[in-house]
């Protein structure tokens, strides 16, 4: 039975050892919970780190651990070092990874070895996870720690279903071109088949970088690597809804509200929970809240901000002089502001219980969630969520990711301190309606697409993914098919051959000179045409020079420029019907125009058409320019008999109605063949594919949706097919 293996950098159970024996702690985070849905659901396992180094383990307290994890948990451990925490964690994730994708950009550390300890923990992973998967089986890897994970599971295992989570921001192309290991990262993430992320922004950045670093285009967030559909798309990640609205209701809970307005009285609360993490935006936040009580000093001893810090990576110095930064400013707000039974800001350097955290929500008034840069934050879904008299304003960053979907919220700029004080403002002395109208449109939505339903919406969408893989592997040209190929072919009299050039039988070149056929595939070509019954077509968007000086020698028929020019063998070139290019007089000037504004486009003249090429253009501004200059055409070709073609890194201006397919019927028509094969890559190539009869063979080069009936991953497997048919493999 196949199952479901999430993988995390820590396991959602804590191991402690305490007076000999180990206590296993069970976490309450949100995407244990989330998951938690599916494992209900699903025969699943989870793989990831206990929390205990290695070396503090004899052998006989591993097996325990293993044996009550696997029994107890569906939970399988592995084994890290503290050298391991140090430099894969610590140094690797925690100094190069966390500040660069959070764009504090003059903070990470590029040490090859904190890079040499990632790849090897990610190989350790690995490694286990062989242990414990099966084929059928369904991955689904967690976050930054991992993001080399995918890349080795895809070579151990090619046929895997992998998913993988982003749970923090990704950065613009321009921040995260600066990691030295770049390219591997990307390689490594593109592994699976699905990669999610909380917002469309971070889905843009990532296929930016993508575009730029690896050369992979999209189209609608599809990515072909290696011939495999890889989908990238965001599921902003929800909160146990019901779990925060009914908190309240709890008796401890009740117990902790009673506690807590015991001490603030008839104050106004603002609230603020967060990890101690430069990220957080917590010293900017201070400052903000002491503007606002200068600004409006009639707020003083009606007002207490509740400063939650949880602690985080202590015994980091940046962290140790953060806390001590924020210990500063709260204790000169305090200073400045407090009279006697009133502390401005009342401070809490700790963790709360689950009891606790519910009473703050649901006693303030105001929830300030202003980080400088957060993935999501769930901490702003958690407040809306508790407020059960809808009551309550909350005031988010909108550098948060939540701040994409809580637009009904107070956005603010965090590094803007007067944006903030101004927001605490209109916060506190909001009318209650407008803020039970907002509350309740969020909490509405929270309700709907719960931490279950980003779960359940993740799996949903890379089940769909192997679904399209596999139908478009169905059409993979199969060796029973291609038996069955040769065996049609070697009994036939009479046989017409349509090949593409570009992609189909070469590699794509950016230059001539390399796109030149070489001497093997020359002499191929030659003992096909040769051979009795055979009828080659070489059918190209190439113009008609460059083919006769390629293949002219040869005993083959030949078709330039996607259908305008064409050459029987042993004849003269001639066009399909009389043409004009008089409309190029005006259309030129344009296409010249965005050579000029367009750094690597250049622009070809055949005789019948004009040919913008944009191969060298960096992808984001290609995507401006395309679009712009299509705009600009369709109003200078409408009512003239031309046609804007889309090809591979080109825009073509040439005839309607002239293409390859028409091209195609002039050898079609002229007599019954017993044996068609028509073979190309390009959108171009499918005029073809349309005009040949239903039983030809139609083979596409690479794993694309098309008209032909067969694919193949690459102008290698064609040239072998080829190869295969002349008897020369035999």
């Amino acid at each position: 039975m196949s199952k479901l293996i999430f993988v995390s950098n820590r396991l959602p159970v804590t191991v402690e050892k305490r007076k000999g024996s180990f206590r296993f702690r069970e976490s309450v985070g949100g995407l244990a919970t989330g998951l938690g849905s599916l494992e209900h659901a699903n025969n699943s396992v989870w793989v990831g780190w206990s929390g205990i180094p290695s070396e503090s383990l004899t052998t006989a307290n591993r097996r325990e651990i293993e044996t009550t994890l696997e029994k107890e948990h569906n939970c399988h451990n592995v084994l890290l070092s503290r050298r391991d925490l140090k430099m894969y964690y610590q140094g690797f994730c925690n100094k190069t990874i966390w500040p660069l994708f959070h764009y504090f950009t003059e903070c990470p550390v590029h040490d090859q070895k904190h890079w040499e300890h990632y790849k090897h923990v990610n190989h350790l992973f690995c490694r286990h996870l062989m242990e414990v998967v099966k084929p059928g089986d369904t991955i689904w890897v967690h976050d930054y720690q991992l993001m080399l994970l995918p890349g080795m599971i895809r070579e151990k295992m090619p046929d895997a279903a992998i998913g993988y989570f982003h749970h923090i921001p990704f950065p613009s192309f321009e921040i995260y071109r600066i990691l030295p290991w770049r390219l591997e990262i990307l390689r490594g993430l593109l592994g699976a088949d699905l990669i999610g992320f909380h917002t469309h922004d971070y889905v843009r950045h990532f296929l930016s970088s993508v575009r730029r670093l690896l050369g992979h285009e999209h189209v609608i967030e599809r990515i072909m690597v290696d011939n495999r559909i890889v989908r990238v798309d965001a599921f902003p990640m929800g909160i146990n809804f019901e779990k925060y609205a009914g908190a309240a209701r709890l008796p401890e809970v009740q117990k902790e509200i009673k506690k807590i307005r015991k001490k603030i009285r008839d104050s106004a609360i603002i609230l603020s929970v967060d990890r101690l993490d430069y990220t957080k935006g917590i010293p900017e936040r201070l400052e903000a809240f002491d503007a606002f009580l200068k600004r409006h000093p009639e707020f003083r001893e009606k007002v207490t901000l509740i400063l939650v810090a949880v602690p985080s990576r202590t015994t980091v110095e940046t962290y140790v002089r953060l806390r001590r930064q924020v210990e500063e400013l709260v204790g000169r707000i305090n200073g400045t502001n407090a009279t006697i039974g009133w502390n401005p800001v009342w401070y809490l350097y700790r963790s709360l219980p689950f009891h606790t955290l519910s009473a703050f929500y649901h006693l303030a008034d105001v929830a300030l969630v202003t980080p400088v840069r957060d993935g999501m934050n769930l901490i702003a879904k958690e407040y809306v969520a508790a407020r059960r008299d809808k009551k309550g304003v909350l005031i988010l960053s909108e550098m948060a990711g939540a701040a994409s979907e809580m637009g009904e919220a107070i956005i603010v700029n965090p590094k803007r301190k007067e944006n903030v004080a101004d927001a605490i403002y209109r916060a506190l002395t909001m009318d209650a309606r407008e803020q039970i109208k907002h509350n309740t449109i969020m909490q509405e939505r929270l309700k709907r697409y719960n931490v279950s339903k980003w779960a359940g919406d993740f799996m949903q969408r890379l089940d769909q993914v192997k679904q399209r893989q596999k139908r478009l592997l169905g059409k993979k040209l199969s060796p029973k098919v291609q038996k069955q190929l040769l065996r049609d072919y070697r009994k036939s009299q009479t046989r017409l051959l349509f090949l593409d050039y570009d992609g189909t039988l070469i590699s794509f070149a950016s230059t001539p000179e390399k796109a030149r056929p070489d001497k093997k595939l020359l002499q191929l070509l030659n003992r096909i045409s040769r051979k009795q019954g055979n009828e080659l077509v070489l059918i190209s968007g190439r113009d008609k020079q460059t083919l006769e000086n390629w293949f002219g020698s040869l005993e083959v028929n030949l078709v330039a420029e996607h259908g305008v020019w064409l050459k029987r063998r042993g004849g003269d070139w001639f066009t399909m019907e009389s043409l004009k290019e008089d409309w190029k007089r005006e259309i030129r000037p344009i296409l010249d125009l965005y050579v000029d504004r367009t750094p690597g486009a250049l622009l070809e003249e055949k005789d019948f058409s004009l040919v913008w090429h944009y191969r060298r253009v960096d992808s984001d501004l290609a995507s401006i320019r395309v679009a712009e200059l299509k705009d600009n055409l369709i109003h200078l070709t409408e009512n003239r008999d031309l046609e804007i073609m889309d090809g591979n890194k080109v825009i073509e201006i040439k005839h309607a109605g002239i293409n390859k397919g028409s091209a195609a019927l002039r050898w079609l028509n002229r007599r019954k063949w017993d044996f068609i094969m028509a073979v190309g890559d390009d959108v171009t190539d499918e005029d073809i594919f349309l005009a040949v009869p239903d039983d030809a063979y139609t083979i596409k080069v690479g794993l694309h949706l098309s008209r032909a009936r067969y694919n193949l991953d690459s102008y290698r497997n064609v040239r072998n097919l080829l190869e295969e048919l002349t008897g020369k493999n035999r």
